[in-house]
């Protein structure tokens, strides 16, 4: 089946002028023994993306919490007892906290923590497209608002996508999809479903370079290509191996090989690292003659979270997310769609989307 997307490309994201926190040695030990003792005070946990920095997912597993994907964070809150979660994330990844956990409370380093995504798909827009396809069934990434969610038939993750749509598929549905174009791209041409696009892409993965990464392969012959399915189809198309950000982790640790060449954000090194000690990594290419270089292979919107925003939100109780009742119901059907789904299939869907 042709895939089909949105005809009208949607305005372009502003993206935010941010960097990465950079403290000295005595500051940051400071901090992180003040918010060490203010979880505690507060009877919270930390909840950090891969895509954070280094220093912020350290603290997180130091302190008991946790790093993983969006699902795999809210997860993660609701089995804690903890009844405060600190979302050190993007925004929809602490809405979906507060969906999957609505009797805690939910703080995040930094409201205007977003996600390009999650910005191009606006939820009055997404629901009038979805009004003039009801024939199709709505499926929705889960890097999007509560509000998207809510309009949604089925949530899926990077690692869950080919199996729900090839799910519908067998049963005769046409999908409608939103928002990432590349990840229903690559969803589309795994399977052959018949689907219809949005038009959204992620400011970090569509930024990867075909070109750039053919010339790269040959100066590193030996190393494998890893690539999250957000990426463009040039990309994609020279994968060794296409997954989810757990999946990427996961490979750098069982592959024999020792070098990797890697196409998504950078904060993901950190856990490779962990994983896999000793073994090359190297960003896949961003610049060239092709590029804009608008993130680089790191979220700018990721880099907002930061040790001193994290002891502010903590101290000050700021940065609360609030989801309204009516749509966290609605939003919360189409993820526990998909977990009733993979729990009826013994598939582990947490520890596999992306940010």
């Amino acid at each position: 089946m042709p895939v089909s997307a949105i005809p009208s490309p949607r305005p372009p994201i502003a993206i935010p002028n941010t960097a990465q926190e950079v403290l000295g040695e005595a500051e940051h030990d400071a901090l992180c023994a003040e918010i060490t003792a203010l979880l505690r005070a507060e009877d919270a946990v930390l909840v950090a993306h891969y895509y954070t920095s280094p220093e912020i997912q350290a603290l997180a597993d130091a302190t008991g919490g946790h790093v993983s994907d969006s699902l795999d964070m809210a997860r993660f809150g609701h089995d804690h007892a903890a009844s405060t979660l600190v979302v050190a994330g993007v925004r929809f990844m602490g809405e979906t906290a507060k969906i999957l956990n609505p009797e805690k409370r939910v703080l995040m380093p930094d409201l205007a923590a977003e996600c390009s995504l999650d910005l191009g798909c606006p939820a009055d827009e997404f629901s009038t497209f979805c009004d003039a396809h009801p024939d199709r069934t709505v499926v929705v990434y889960a890097n999007t608002s509560a509000a998207v969610k809510a309009r949604a038939d089925w949530m899926v993750t990077s690692g869950s996508a080919l199996d729900v749509v090839n799910h519908l598929k067998d049963r005769g549905e046409k999908i409608l999809w939103a928002p990432d174009r590349y990840l229903g791209d690559y969803v589309q041409n795994e399977t052959g479903a018949d689907m219809l696009l949005w038009n959204g892409a992620c400011v970090v993965h569509e930024e990867f370079k075909g070109e750039e990464l053919h010339a790269l392969r040959r100066a590193h012959p030996e190393a494998r290509v890893l690539v999250h399915p957000e990426s463009p189809r040039a990309v994609i198309e020279q994968a060794d191996y296409v997954g989810s950000t757990s999946g990427l982790i996961n490979e750098v640790r069982m592959a024999r090989a020792t070098e990797f060449i890697v196409a998504t954000d950078r904060g993901i090194f950190h856990k490779m690292r962990e994983a896999a000690p000793g073994k090359v990594l190297i960003e896949a290419p961003t610049a060239g003659r092709s590029a804009t270089c608008q993130s680089c292979a790191a979220c700018p919107w990721m880099a907002m979270n930061g040790l001193r925003k994290l002891r502010d939100a903590l101290r000050d109780g700021r940065n609360t997310i609030e989801v309204p009742a009516a749509v966290a119901a609605r939003a919360r059907r189409p993820i526990a769609r998909l977990l009733d789904f993979a729990a009826a299939r013994r598939q582990e869907v947490y520890g596999n989307n992306d940010a």
